[in-house]
């Protein structure tokens, strides 16, 4: 995954919805990828946040130091993996988007 954004600090948010019965699995795996993140060094903050009115619905938002961490990050073979040559197991539907940071 390659999203090209500017130099200074970004934001990612990526959306997902489970596939029918299967958001504790969902759950689990984005967990999963949470302390290998965290390791690289460059994450400088990371969500994992439930919709309460769709509990299918969930969303990450990682902020990142620049392009250059994120795209490294892109590139582990765990989130290669994760998103598995394109959609994620479990998941019904997808979306991730870049933002730069307006206020601190």
């Amino acid at each position: 995954m390659e999203i090209r954004k500017n130099e200074t600090q970004l934001v990612c948010i990526a959306k997902f919805i489970a596939k029918e019965g299967e958001v504790d699995q969902l759950i689990k795996n984005l967990h999963s990828l949470i302390p290998m993140t965290m390791q690289e060094g460059a994450c400088i903050r990371y969500e994992l946040n439930q919709c309460m009115d769709e509990p299918n619905r969930i969303t990450f938002i990682e902020k990142w130091y620049d392009q250059v961490t994120f795209d490294a990050h892109c590139n582990k073979p765990y989130i290669v993996e994760f998103f598995n040559d394109g959609k994620p197991h479990h998941v019904k539907e997808f979306e991730v988007t870049m933002h730069k940071e307006l206020l601190p």
